[in-house]
């Protein structure tokens, strides 16, 4: 084959199969970018499941109410809430280069996510555990069950829908979250779509990385229902 021929065959080719952001980099961070959700969700979940749970116990007419506590845990959360994902990713910057050993890449975005996910998903864990209905715990109460095996037994697995949901919802706001690390090395589609997309004029590339978002997004949503619906037994 001729030096034109190969030269008219890649012209031929639409321009995005020979943009390299696309060809090579794009899978490498659509990883970085699922990585990050699994991770922080995980361990969003993991801490702030029992700081959902502590909140509901220590509410007004709860299994053991303690209002000053309840009143101290609930302004952290909602402090914890109110504040931007991008200035606390920057405010705890030494925090994350201590736990991780770097500020940039996505295991260190994992740091502020978790963080910043785990009151958000506490306070989603309380309102799904206010859903259940009192008259299921006071039953068991009535038979003499202690208060953690009413949790575990009773108020857990009631609530199990709304937990997943809670799962789901936090999820999704973790993806879009990594979009916005990418502003500042956080590595995945949100880096590559701003190197790229917005600061290269490759629009491409910025559409490419939209659209796996948006289908990062989906799937988690879909999924979330899914499961929610298989264990809800109402």
């Amino acid at each position: 084959m001729f030096a034109s021929d190969v030269v008219l065959a890649a012209a031929d080719k639409p321009r995005w199969l020979n943009n390299p952001a696309i060809t090579k980099d794009l899978l490498p961070a659509t990883i970085e970018t699922l990585q990050m959700t699994v991770f922080s969700t995980l361990f969003a979940v993991l801490l702030g499941l029992p700081l959902g749970i502590w909140l509901w116990v220590t509410a007004k007419g709860s299994l053991a109410p303690q209002l000053t506590v309840h009143r101290v845990v609930s302004a952290i959360v909602d402090f914890g809430r109110s504040i931007p994902f991008i200035i606390l990713m920057i405010a705890i910057i030494p925090f994350t280069r201590f736990v991780v050993g770097t500020a940039l890449g996505w295991q260190a975005t994992v740091v502020p996510l978790a963080i910043g996910a785990i009151p958000f998903f506490a306070r989603l864990v309380e309102v799904a555990l206010r859903e259940v209905a009192s008259g299921k715990i006071e039953a068991v109460q009535m038979m003499g069950a202690t208060n953690f095996q009413i949790i575990r037994q009773v108020l857990i697995p009631e609530a199990l829908p709304g937990l997943i949901s809670a799962v789901t919802v936090t999820a999704v706001n973790l993806v879009s979250y990594t979009a916005m690390a990418g502003a500042v090395g956080g590595g995945g589609l949100g880096a590559l779509a701003i190197s790229y997309g917005y600061q290269r004029y490759q629009g491409d590339v910025m559409i490419a990385c939209i659209v796996l978002l948006v289908a990062i997004v989906v799937i988690i949503q879909r999924v979330g229902d899914w499961l929610a619906r298989r264990v809800d037994h109402r």
